[in-house]
């Protein structure tokens, strides 16, 4: 590769990088042909961008990003496949499923919600986060429970004072 196409490459990346909210570094050596083509093929339905980098590419396209973390360039040692997405927990997910009939990929770092996760060991963590829509539902379900609550214990006091009334009527008589 000439330098004008490292050149490009590198342009490419990091406008991937500064518009994609999430990304995961993973290590996809040792698959074979088949499974990287199943691994490929469940990240395209899921919408996940799955991209086999050059270690030294992906260092500069960080360092021209807006994600230029010491952390995420200090797990880049072996290959290196990256997978972009727009969903938060999709990349996790989508490992932890495969990994029931594989052993890789595995996670070296991932990017999410502008925080920085290392290692493989952060899998599970990261499959429990939670996308911003998921955040708003939990937090329109928690706004609407204070309200949920009022009415339906002005509707319950409704029947009680008919009944009250009612046993007071009866009572006068």
């Amino acid at each position: 590769m000439n330098r004008e196409e490292k050149k490009l490459v590198i342009e490419s990346l990091t406008e991937q990088i500064n518009n994609t909210p999430h990304l995961y570094i993973t290590d996809t050596s040792d698959l074979n042909a088949k499974d990287t083509s199943d691994l490929r093929r469940i990240c395209f339905k899921q919408n996940v961008r799955l991209l086999v980098v050059k270690n030294t590419l992906l260092v500069k396209a960080f360092e021209n990003s807006n994600k230029n973390e010491a952390e995420l360039k200090a797990v880049l040692k072996s290959p290196t496949a990256v997978m972009f997405t727009d969903v938060a927990n999709a990349p996790a997910k989508l490992i932890k499923e495969f990994r029931k009939g594989h052993e890789k990929p595995l996670v070296k770092a991932a990017y999410v919600e502008e925080s920085v996760y290392v290692g493989d060991d952060q899998l599970d963590a990261l499959s429990k986060v939670k996308s911003k829509y998921e955040l708003i539902g939990d937090l329109i379900f928690q706004l609407q429970s204070p309200a949920h609550k009022v009415l339906s214990q002005l509707q319950s006091g409704k029947h009680i004072l008919a009944g009250i009334t009612k046993t007071l009527s009866e009572r006068g008589e």
